[in-house]
Formats: C-alpha cells, structure tokens, sequence
C-alpha cells in the first residue's frame, strides 16, 4: 500500500488498521477528534499525521506534544517500528487521552511511551530529543515557547508543526520574539496546508 505515495510494509499497513480499529472503538466515548473527521480518518488523520515521519525517517528519538488521540504520535512511533529503531515520547496531560495511547501503543507494539504532565514540564522529564512534532495545538509562537528547551539544548533538534491556511498570520507573530530557519512542506493530503520544518530556535534579545 502507499501512503502519500510512499510503500509501506505489510505489517506497518497491519499496525495501522489495527490502530484505527482500536481509534474507532474508544472514539465512541471519549472525544479523541472531531466526529465529522471519522468517515475520512484514513485520509484526514492517517496519512496527514504519516508525512511528519515521512519527511525525517530514521532513528530518531521524537516528543510528540499534546498527543491526543495519537495524531501523529502513535503513527509516527508506528513507522519507527517498521526501522526497529528510535523511540517516541508521547506528552498528554488528559488522563482518559494518555490511558487511550498507552493502550494504542501496547496493541500496536509501537516504539513509544507516554508522559502524563503539562508541556511546559515535559522537558524535565524527557532530556534530550532529535525531533519534536505537534498538530492541531496551538499558535505558531506558543508551539515556539514549547520547543524552545529542547532546541537550546541541542542545536540539531528540529520540530515539524501542522498548519492550516492561515498559518503565515502566526509566521508573522512569531517573528516578532523568533530567530528561527523554516522551511515550509505543502501538505500531500490537505490544500493549503503545510508542514512547517523549524530549526535553529532563538529567542531575540531586546
């Protein structure tokens, strides 16, 4: 099968179904995402949350924040699984979201564990990161404040944050407190939509 036109195994494409099965199922009582999404959760939250990966594959060690229902976390841990590598640090501070990825990673088998805290102290928990991802979360400049420990602490560290048409609204607002290199990934599934690649985070100095 391909996704965003990419193969992927047979067994990773089996990880998937069975997560999507597993979606469905606690999606009935707990608000996971919005249910007009769900008769297109293939192509509205699959193969959306599938480019994060896509576009930095390897061994990486990931922070996924306010995972959620597991878009792109689960997926993304899903993928690392296919290398036999890296690892996946899911950050949920809702109790009945984390208990639904914790369970989405145990039946999957996907290299991921999941942190029950805010975002603004999931750095003191998990140290160091290769890459950090989020979607549908928050403005451009909040996500900045996010990442910010992770990638003062590793100059390599790179995030890749989900965004909607309006994003160069939030662009402009986070220029005004960022020093930051970008590059802007259209997205495979939703029009007007990107990815937007961040490194090189600094605060200016006033």
């Amino acid at each position: 099968m391909l996704i965003n036109g990419i193969a992927v195994s047979r067994e990773t494409l089996q990880r998937l179904e069975h997560f999507v099965e597993l979606f469905r199922k606690w999606a009935k009582s707990i608000n996971l995402v919005a249910p007009s999404t769900l008769p297109d959760i293939w192509s509205r939250h699959v193969s959306d949350s599938a480019q994060i990966f896509q576009l930095s594959p390897g061994p990486f060690t990931w922070a996924d924040l306010g995972s959620g229902g597991g878009f792109p976390g689960v997926i993304t841990a899903i993928f690392l699984t296919e290398i036999g590598d890296g690892w996946l640090h899911l950050v949920e501070s809702n109790q009945k979201k984390s208990a639904f990825l914790r369970q989405a990673l145990l039946e999957t088998g996907a290299r991921g564990s999941v942190h029950v805290c805010r975002i603004e102290d999931a750095p003191k928990i998990i140290k160091n990161v290769d890459l950090i991802s989020a979607r549908a979360l928050a403005d451009l400049d909040l996500l900045m404040s996010y990442a910010e420990p992770w990638m003062i602490s590793n100059e390599n560290c790179k995030a890749f944050f989900h965004k909607g048409r309006d994003y160069r609204q939030e662009t402009v607002k986070a220029n005004g407190r960022w020093d930051y290199d970008l590059l802007e990934h259209p997205s495979a599934v939703e029009p007007d939509s990107v990815i937007l690649e961040i490194a090189r985070l600094r605060r200016k100095v006033n």
